[in-house]
Protein backbone atom coordinates (compact mmCIF):
# COMPACT_ATOMS: atom_id res chain seq x y z
CA UNK A 1 0.00 0.00 0.00
CA UNK A 2 1.45 3.34 -1.05
CA UNK A 3 0.42 6.70 0.37
CA UNK A 4 2.71 9.03 -1.54
CA UNK A 5 -0.09 11.20 -2.90
CA UNK A 6 -1.79 11.58 0.50
CA UNK A 7 1.53 12.53 2.05
CA UNK A 8 2.16 15.13 -0.65
CA UNK A 9 -1.35 16.55 -0.32
CA UNK A 10 -0.96 16.76 3.45
CA UNK A 11 2.33 18.65 3.08
CA UNK A 12 0.61 21.09 0.74
CA UNK A 13 -2.35 21.44 3.08
CA UNK A 14 -0.13 22.20 6.07
CA UNK A 15 1.23 25.24 4.24
CA UNK A 16 -2.20 26.79 3.69
CA UNK A 17 -4.56 25.38 6.37
CA UNK A 18 -4.12 25.12 10.18
CA UNK A 19 -3.14 21.54 10.93
CA UNK A 20 -3.66 20.76 7.27
CA UNK A 21 -7.41 20.24 7.73
CA UNK A 22 -10.71 22.09 7.93
CA UNK A 23 -12.08 20.14 10.88
CA UNK A 24 -9.91 19.10 13.81
CA UNK A 25 -11.00 15.45 14.02
CA UNK A 26 -9.70 14.77 10.50
CA UNK A 27 -6.12 15.12 11.72
CA UNK A 28 -6.61 12.82 14.71
CA UNK A 29 -4.59 10.00 13.13
CA UNK A 30 -0.81 9.82 12.76
CA UNK A 31 1.32 10.60 10.91
CA UNK A 32 -1.24 12.17 8.56
CA UNK A 33 -4.77 11.53 7.25
CA UNK A 34 -5.35 9.81 3.95
CA UNK A 35 -7.01 11.99 1.31
CA UNK A 36 -10.11 10.59 -0.40
CA UNK A 37 -10.59 10.82 -4.16
CA UNK A 38 -14.07 9.33 -4.42
CA UNK A 39 -16.62 7.03 -2.83
CA UNK A 40 -18.35 3.92 -4.14
CA UNK A 41 -21.22 2.31 -2.25
CA UNK A 42 -19.88 1.54 1.23
CA UNK A 43 -16.25 2.17 0.24
CA UNK A 44 -13.86 5.08 -0.31
CA UNK A 45 -10.86 5.21 -2.62
CA UNK A 46 -7.99 7.41 -1.55
CA UNK A 47 -5.64 9.61 -3.56
CA UNK A 48 -3.29 6.66 -4.09
CA UNK A 49 -5.99 4.28 -5.28
CA UNK A 50 -6.29 2.34 -2.01
CA UNK A 51 -9.83 1.10 -1.30
CA UNK A 52 -11.33 0.96 2.21
CA UNK A 53 -14.62 -0.25 3.66
CA UNK A 54 -15.98 3.04 5.01
CA UNK A 55 -17.76 2.89 8.37
CA UNK A 56 -17.38 6.64 8.97
CA UNK A 57 -19.84 7.72 6.25
CA UNK A 58 -18.94 11.38 6.54
CA UNK A 59 -19.47 11.09 10.33
CA UNK A 60 -23.09 10.13 9.77
CA UNK A 61 -24.82 12.04 6.95
CA UNK A 62 -24.52 9.35 4.28
CA UNK A 63 -27.45 7.07 5.13
CA UNK A 64 -27.63 5.87 1.52
CA UNK A 65 -23.88 5.44 1.04
CA UNK A 66 -21.66 7.05 -1.58
CA UNK A 67 -23.65 5.88 -4.63
CA UNK A 68 -26.93 7.78 -4.51
CA UNK A 69 -29.98 5.99 -5.97
CA UNK A 70 -31.17 7.43 -9.27
CA UNK A 71 -34.22 9.37 -7.96
CA UNK A 72 -32.09 11.00 -5.27
CA UNK A 73 -29.34 11.94 -7.70
CA UNK A 74 -31.87 13.23 -10.24
CA UNK A 75 -33.58 15.45 -7.69
CA UNK A 76 -30.29 16.98 -6.63
CA UNK A 77 -29.09 17.53 -10.19
CA UNK A 78 -32.40 19.07 -11.24
CA UNK A 79 -32.28 21.68 -8.51
CA UNK A 80 -28.58 22.37 -9.06
CA UNK A 81 -29.12 22.88 -12.79
CA UNK A 82 -31.88 25.41 -12.22
CA UNK A 83 -29.61 27.76 -10.27
CA UNK A 84 -27.56 27.67 -7.08
CA UNK A 85 -29.66 29.92 -4.79
CA UNK A 86 -32.00 32.90 -4.86
CA UNK A 87 -32.28 34.71 -1.47
CA UNK A 88 -36.02 34.03 -1.61
CA UNK A 89 -38.01 30.96 -0.60
CA UNK A 90 -38.40 27.88 -2.82
CA UNK A 91 -41.00 25.13 -2.91
CA UNK A 92 -38.55 22.37 -2.06
CA UNK A 93 -37.82 23.81 1.40
CA UNK A 94 -41.55 23.74 2.15
CA UNK A 95 -41.70 20.14 0.92
CA UNK A 96 -38.87 19.07 3.23
CA UNK A 97 -40.35 20.96 6.19
CA UNK A 98 -43.69 19.24 5.65
CA UNK A 99 -41.94 15.85 5.52
CA UNK A 100 -40.15 16.48 8.83
CA UNK A 101 -43.29 17.75 10.55
CA UNK A 102 -45.26 14.75 9.28
CA UNK A 103 -42.82 12.15 10.61
CA UNK A 104 -41.15 13.51 13.79
CA UNK A 105 -43.55 13.39 16.77
CA UNK A 106 -42.45 16.59 18.51
CA UNK A 107 -42.07 18.84 15.48
CA UNK A 108 -44.90 21.21 14.54
CA UNK A 109 -42.71 23.79 12.82
CA UNK A 110 -39.09 23.81 11.68
CA UNK A 111 -36.38 26.33 10.79
CA UNK A 112 -33.56 25.18 8.46
CA UNK A 113 -29.99 26.38 8.93
CA UNK A 114 -26.60 25.27 7.58
CA UNK A 115 -24.95 23.00 10.14
CA UNK A 116 -25.51 21.09 13.35
CA UNK A 117 -23.51 23.75 15.18
CA UNK A 118 -25.75 26.49 13.84
CA UNK A 119 -28.81 24.46 14.81
CA UNK A 120 -27.75 24.00 18.42
CA UNK A 121 -26.54 27.61 18.70
CA UNK A 122 -29.94 28.81 17.49
CA UNK A 123 -31.79 26.36 19.74
CA UNK A 124 -29.97 27.64 22.82
CA UNK A 125 -30.75 31.24 21.88
CA UNK A 126 -34.38 30.31 21.25
CA UNK A 127 -34.69 28.52 24.60
CA UNK A 128 -33.29 31.55 26.41
CA UNK A 129 -35.49 33.94 24.48
CA UNK A 130 -38.64 31.88 25.02
CA UNK A 131 -38.13 31.30 28.76
CA UNK A 132 -36.42 34.57 29.66
CA UNK A 133 -33.76 32.56 31.50
CA UNK A 134 -30.00 32.29 31.05
CA UNK A 135 -28.65 28.89 32.06
CA UNK A 136 -28.36 25.74 29.96
CA UNK A 137 -27.77 22.25 31.40
CA UNK A 138 -25.62 19.97 29.21
CA UNK A 139 -24.20 16.49 29.63
CA UNK A 140 -20.50 16.15 30.34
CA UNK A 141 -18.89 14.86 27.16
CA UNK A 142 -21.95 15.58 25.05
CA UNK A 143 -21.15 17.48 21.89
CA UNK A 144 -23.39 20.21 20.50
CA UNK A 145 -21.15 21.84 17.96
CA UNK A 146 -18.37 24.40 18.12
CA UNK A 147 -20.32 27.09 19.96
CA UNK A 148 -19.57 29.19 23.03
CA UNK A 149 -22.53 27.98 25.10
CA UNK A 150 -21.52 24.31 24.97
CA UNK A 151 -17.72 24.35 24.68
CA UNK A 152 -17.72 24.01 28.46
CA UNK A 153 -16.16 21.42 30.75
CA UNK A 154 -15.98 20.79 34.49
CA UNK A 155 -19.16 20.42 36.51
CA UNK A 156 -22.12 22.53 37.55
CA UNK A 157 -20.18 23.96 40.51
CA UNK A 158 -17.15 24.91 38.42
CA UNK A 159 -17.96 25.26 34.71
CA UNK A 160 -15.11 26.52 32.55
CA UNK A 161 -14.38 26.92 28.85
CA UNK A 162 -13.09 23.83 27.06
CA UNK A 163 -11.52 25.97 24.32
CA UNK A 164 -9.44 29.10 24.18
CA UNK A 165 -11.49 32.04 22.97
CA UNK A 166 -14.57 31.31 25.09
CA UNK A 167 -14.95 33.86 27.92
CA UNK A 168 -15.39 32.50 31.44
CA UNK A 169 -18.47 34.69 31.74
CA UNK A 170 -20.08 32.66 28.93
CA UNK A 171 -19.21 29.34 30.57
CA UNK A 172 -20.84 30.39 33.83
CA UNK A 173 -24.25 30.09 32.19
CA UNK A 174 -23.66 26.43 31.22
CA UNK A 175 -24.09 23.68 33.81
CA UNK A 176 -22.43 20.34 32.90
CA UNK A 177 -23.71 17.19 34.63
CA UNK A 178 -22.93 13.49 34.04
CA UNK A 179 -25.19 11.63 31.61
CA UNK A 180 -27.47 9.07 33.30
CA UNK A 181 -27.07 10.75 36.72
CA UNK A 182 -30.49 11.70 38.05
CA UNK A 183 -29.13 12.87 41.42
CA UNK A 184 -26.76 15.35 39.77
CA UNK A 185 -29.62 16.72 37.68
CA UNK A 186 -31.83 17.13 40.74
CA UNK A 187 -29.03 19.02 42.52
CA UNK A 188 -28.62 21.41 39.59
CA UNK A 189 -32.33 22.17 39.44
CA UNK A 190 -32.52 22.58 43.20
CA UNK A 191 -29.86 25.28 43.04
CA UNK A 192 -30.56 26.94 39.68
CA UNK A 193 -34.06 25.82 38.67
CA UNK A 194 -35.51 29.31 38.37
CA UNK A 195 -32.86 30.30 35.83
CA UNK A 196 -32.53 27.11 33.75
CA UNK A 197 -33.81 27.76 30.25
CA UNK A 198 -33.26 24.22 28.95
CA UNK A 199 -31.66 20.84 29.35
CA UNK A 200 -29.77 20.04 26.15
CA UNK A 201 -28.89 16.41 25.57
CA UNK A 202 -28.25 13.85 22.88
CA UNK A 203 -30.74 10.97 23.26
CA UNK A 204 -27.68 8.70 22.99
CA UNK A 205 -24.22 10.15 23.57
CA UNK A 206 -22.78 9.89 20.08
CA UNK A 207 -19.49 11.74 20.29
CA UNK A 208 -18.25 9.89 23.35
CA UNK A 209 -18.24 6.27 22.33
CA UNK A 210 -22.03 5.76 22.05
CA UNK A 211 -23.49 5.70 25.57
CA UNK A 212 -27.06 4.45 25.86
CA UNK A 213 -29.45 6.01 28.40
CA UNK A 214 -30.50 4.01 31.40
CA UNK A 215 -34.15 3.00 31.46
CA UNK A 216 -36.34 5.90 32.56
CA UNK A 217 -33.64 8.56 32.26
CA UNK A 218 -35.24 10.54 29.44
CA UNK A 219 -38.65 10.27 31.11
CA UNK A 220 -37.01 11.74 34.22
CA UNK A 221 -35.60 14.64 32.16
CA UNK A 222 -39.06 15.27 30.73
CA UNK A 223 -40.60 15.38 34.21
CA UNK A 224 -38.02 17.61 35.87
CA UNK A 225 -37.99 20.16 33.04
CA UNK A 226 -41.79 20.30 33.09
CA UNK A 227 -41.76 20.74 36.84
CA UNK A 228 -39.43 23.75 36.63
CA UNK A 229 -40.78 25.36 33.46
CA UNK A 230 -37.61 24.61 31.49
CA UNK A 231 -37.39 23.23 27.97
CA UNK A 232 -36.13 19.76 27.05
CA UNK A 233 -34.00 19.92 23.91
CA UNK A 234 -32.93 16.75 22.12
CA UNK A 235 -29.85 17.12 19.93
CA UNK A 236 -30.60 14.61 17.16
CA UNK A 237 -27.92 15.82 14.78
CA UNK A 238 -26.46 12.30 14.88
CA UNK A 239 -29.48 10.16 15.76
CA UNK A 240 -32.05 12.04 13.67
CA UNK A 241 -33.48 9.86 10.85
CA UNK A 242 -31.03 7.10 11.80
CA UNK A 243 -32.08 5.78 15.22
CA UNK A 244 -35.80 5.08 15.24
CA UNK A 245 -36.10 5.56 11.48
CA UNK A 246 -38.14 8.50 10.23
CA UNK A 247 -39.47 9.19 13.74
CA UNK A 248 -35.91 9.65 15.06
CA UNK A 249 -34.62 8.54 18.47
CA UNK A 250 -37.38 10.37 20.36
CA UNK A 251 -39.95 8.02 18.84
CA UNK A 252 -37.90 4.99 19.83
CA UNK A 253 -37.61 6.19 23.44
CA UNK A 254 -41.20 7.45 23.55
CA UNK A 255 -40.24 10.85 24.95
CA UNK A 256 -41.36 14.12 23.35
CA UNK A 257 -38.90 17.02 23.69
CA UNK A 258 -39.88 20.67 23.34
CA UNK A 259 -37.19 21.32 20.72
CA UNK A 260 -35.09 19.06 18.51
CA UNK A 261 -31.97 19.92 16.55
CA UNK A 262 -31.14 18.08 13.34
CA UNK A 263 -28.24 17.87 10.90
CA UNK A 264 -26.42 15.29 8.79
CA UNK A 265 -29.07 12.99 7.25
CA UNK A 266 -31.77 15.68 6.95
CA UNK A 267 -29.53 17.29 4.31
CA UNK A 268 -28.69 14.09 2.45
CA UNK A 269 -24.93 14.66 2.70
CA UNK A 270 -25.00 18.42 2.03
CA UNK A 271 -24.40 21.15 4.66
CA UNK A 272 -27.53 21.43 6.81
CA UNK A 273 -29.02 21.96 10.23
CA UNK A 274 -32.54 22.43 11.53
CA UNK A 275 -34.45 23.33 14.69
CA UNK A 276 -37.91 21.84 15.13
CA UNK A 277 -40.43 21.81 17.92
CA UNK A 278 -43.70 23.10 19.28
CA UNK A 279 -45.14 25.85 17.11
CA UNK A 280 -45.52 28.30 19.99
CA UNK A 281 -41.78 28.05 20.66
CA UNK A 282 -40.50 28.00 17.08
CA UNK A 283 -42.68 31.06 16.32
CA UNK A 284 -40.36 33.09 18.54
CA UNK A 285 -37.80 33.03 15.73
CA UNK A 286 -37.70 36.23 13.67
CA UNK A 287 -39.55 37.46 11.72
CA UNK A 288 -42.51 35.96 13.59
CA UNK A 289 -40.95 36.57 17.01
CA UNK A 290 -38.24 38.31 18.97
CA UNK A 291 -35.33 35.81 18.69
CA UNK A 292 -33.16 36.79 15.77
CA UNK A 293 -31.97 34.05 13.43
CA UNK A 294 -31.04 34.36 9.75
CA UNK A 295 -28.63 32.90 7.21
CA UNK A 296 -27.77 33.53 3.57
CA UNK A 297 -27.59 29.82 2.74
CA UNK A 298 -30.41 28.61 5.02
CA UNK A 299 -32.90 26.47 3.12
CA UNK A 300 -30.48 26.16 0.21
CA UNK A 301 -32.50 24.49 -2.59
CA UNK A 302 -29.86 21.89 -3.49
CA UNK A 303 -29.49 20.84 0.15
CA UNK A 304 -33.25 20.79 0.63
CA UNK A 305 -33.64 18.59 -2.47
CA UNK A 306 -30.91 16.22 -1.25
CA UNK A 307 -32.55 15.89 2.16
CA UNK A 308 -36.05 15.45 0.78
CA UNK A 309 -35.08 12.86 -1.83
CA UNK A 310 -32.98 10.94 0.71
CA UNK A 311 -35.79 10.75 3.25
CA UNK A 312 -38.41 9.91 0.60
CA UNK A 313 -36.22 7.08 -0.69
CA UNK A 314 -35.75 5.80 2.87
CA UNK A 315 -39.51 5.91 3.43
CA UNK A 316 -40.36 4.05 0.23
CA UNK A 317 -37.65 1.37 0.27
CA UNK A 318 -36.04 -1.08 2.69
CA UNK A 319 -33.30 1.32 3.81
CA UNK A 320 -33.82 1.02 7.56
CA UNK A 321 -34.37 -2.74 7.42
CA UNK A 322 -31.09 -3.05 5.52
CA UNK A 323 -28.88 -0.77 7.62
CA UNK A 324 -30.30 -1.88 10.97
CA UNK A 325 -29.95 -5.53 10.00
CA UNK A 326 -26.28 -5.07 9.10
CA UNK A 327 -25.76 -3.03 12.27
CA UNK A 328 -27.22 -5.83 14.35
CA UNK A 329 -24.98 -8.39 12.61
CA UNK A 330 -21.92 -6.24 13.24
CA UNK A 331 -22.63 -5.75 16.94
CA UNK A 332 -23.46 -9.42 17.50
CA UNK A 333 -20.31 -10.48 15.68
CA UNK A 334 -18.23 -7.97 17.61
CA UNK A 335 -19.72 -9.17 20.90
CA UNK A 336 -18.57 -12.70 20.10
CA UNK A 337 -15.09 -11.53 19.14
CA UNK A 338 -14.71 -9.32 22.20
CA UNK A 339 -15.94 -12.02 24.57
CA UNK A 340 -13.28 -14.35 23.16
CA UNK A 341 -10.35 -11.99 22.68
CA UNK A 342 -10.88 -8.87 24.81
CA UNK A 343 -13.58 -9.54 27.44
CA UNK A 344 -12.90 -6.22 29.14
CA UNK A 345 -14.06 -4.26 26.09
CA UNK A 346 -17.63 -3.08 25.50
CA UNK A 347 -19.65 -3.25 22.28
CA UNK A 348 -22.05 -0.33 21.95
CA UNK A 349 -24.55 1.06 19.48
CA UNK A 350 -28.06 0.59 18.18
CA UNK A 351 -29.80 0.43 14.80
CA UNK A 352 -27.10 1.45 12.28
CA UNK A 353 -24.54 2.77 14.82
CA UNK A 354 -21.74 0.69 16.34
CA UNK A 355 -18.50 0.97 18.29
CA UNK A 356 -16.14 -1.07 20.45
CA UNK A 357 -15.03 0.88 23.51
CA UNK A 358 -11.74 -0.24 24.99
CA UNK A 359 -12.99 -0.31 28.57
CA UNK A 360 -10.46 -1.66 31.04
CA UNK A 361 -12.58 -4.09 33.05
CA UNK A 362 -15.25 -6.69 32.42
CA UNK A 363 -16.97 -9.74 33.90
CA UNK A 364 -14.81 -12.28 32.08
CA UNK A 365 -15.04 -14.44 28.96
CA UNK A 366 -17.84 -16.69 30.24
CA UNK A 367 -20.53 -13.98 30.11
CA UNK A 368 -21.26 -14.03 26.35
CA UNK A 369 -24.58 -15.86 26.49
CA UNK A 370 -25.95 -13.52 29.14
CA UNK A 371 -24.71 -10.13 27.96
CA UNK A 372 -26.38 -7.56 25.70
CA UNK A 373 -25.50 -9.37 22.48
CA UNK A 374 -26.24 -6.53 20.05
CA UNK A 375 -24.78 -3.59 21.94
CA UNK A 376 -24.93 -2.29 25.51
CA UNK A 377 -28.48 -1.38 26.65
CA UNK A 378 -27.69 -0.52 30.30
CA UNK A 379 -29.57 -3.66 31.36
CA UNK A 380 -29.16 -4.18 35.15
CA UNK A 381 -29.47 -7.96 34.66
CA UNK A 382 -26.52 -8.06 32.26
CA UNK A 383 -23.23 -9.26 33.81
CA UNK A 384 -21.51 -6.32 32.11
CA UNK A 385 -23.81 -3.72 33.69
CA UNK A 386 -21.38 -2.57 36.38
CA UNK A 387 -18.58 -2.29 33.81
CA UNK A 388 -20.20 -0.70 30.76
CA UNK A 389 -19.87 3.08 30.34
CA UNK A 390 -22.70 5.12 31.87
CA UNK A 391 -21.32 8.55 30.99
CA UNK A 392 -18.52 10.34 29.19
CA UNK A 393 -16.07 10.00 32.09
CA UNK A 394 -16.35 6.22 31.86
CA UNK A 395 -15.50 6.33 28.14
CA UNK A 396 -12.64 8.75 28.73
CA UNK A 397 -11.21 6.28 31.24
CA UNK A 398 -10.98 3.64 28.48
CA UNK A 399 -7.78 2.89 26.58
CA UNK A 400 -8.21 5.78 24.18
CA UNK A 401 -4.55 6.03 23.23
CA UNK A 402 -4.32 2.31 22.42
CA UNK A 403 -7.37 2.73 20.17
CA UNK A 404 -5.87 5.72 18.36
CA UNK A 405 -2.20 4.79 18.13
CA UNK A 406 -2.42 1.04 17.52
CA UNK A 407 -5.88 -0.28 16.74
CA UNK A 408 -7.00 2.30 14.14
CA UNK A 409 -3.86 1.74 12.09
CA UNK A 410 -4.22 -2.05 12.26
CA UNK A 411 -7.74 -1.78 10.90
CA UNK A 412 -6.67 0.63 8.18
CA UNK A 413 -3.91 -1.78 7.15
CA UNK A 414 -6.69 -4.32 6.53
CA UNK A 415 -8.57 -1.80 4.37
CA UNK A 416 -11.17 -0.87 6.99
CA UNK A 417 -11.76 2.84 7.67
CA UNK A 418 -13.04 3.52 11.20
CA UNK A 419 -13.70 6.84 12.90
CA UNK A 420 -10.50 8.62 13.80
CA UNK A 421 -10.69 8.24 17.58
CA UNK A 422 -12.25 6.21 20.39
CA UNK A 423 -15.12 8.65 20.81
CA UNK A 424 -16.79 9.16 17.41
CA UNK A 425 -19.59 6.89 16.14
CA UNK A 426 -19.35 4.48 13.24
CA UNK A 427 -22.24 4.10 10.83
CA UNK A 428 -23.79 1.58 8.47
CA UNK A 429 -25.17 2.79 5.13
CA UNK A 430 -27.51 1.43 2.47
CA UNK A 431 -24.40 1.00 0.31
CA UNK A 432 -22.85 -1.57 2.65
CA UNK A 433 -23.18 -5.30 2.07
CA UNK A 434 -23.06 -8.50 4.11
CA UNK A 435 -19.64 -9.11 2.58
CA UNK A 436 -18.44 -5.77 3.98
CA UNK A 437 -19.64 -6.86 7.43
CA UNK A 438 -17.90 -10.23 7.28
CA UNK A 439 -14.62 -8.70 6.05
CA UNK A 440 -14.79 -6.13 8.84
CA UNK A 441 -15.40 -8.75 11.53
CA UNK A 442 -12.38 -10.70 10.30
CA UNK A 443 -10.33 -7.52 10.46
CA UNK A 444 -11.44 -6.93 14.06
CA UNK A 445 -10.35 -10.48 14.95
CA UNK A 446 -6.91 -9.84 13.53
CA UNK A 447 -6.49 -6.37 14.97
CA UNK A 448 -7.64 -7.30 18.47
Amino acid sequence: MTEDNSRELYDRALSVMPGGVNSAVRAAVEPYPFFVRRGEGGHVIDADGNRYIDWVMGLGPLLLGHDLPEPVRAGIQRNASEGPMYATPTEVEVDLAEFVVRHVPSVEKVRFVNSGTEATTSAVRLARGYTGRNKIVVMQGGYHGAQESTLVEGDADDPKPSSAGVPQSFAEHTLPVPFNDEDAMRDVFEEHGDDIAAVLTEPILGNYGIVYPEEGYHEFLREITDEHGSLLVFDEVITGFRVGGLGCAQSEFGVTPDLTTFGKIVGGGFPVGAIGGRAEIIEHFAPAGDVFQAGTFSGHPVTMAAGLETLKFAAENDVYEHVNGLGDRLRRGLSEIVADQAPGYTVTGTDSMFKVIFTREGPGPDSLEEQCEAGCRQDPTCPRYDYCPKNAADVKHAETERWRRIFWGKMKAQDVFLSQNQFECQFVSYGHTEEDVEETLEAYKEAL
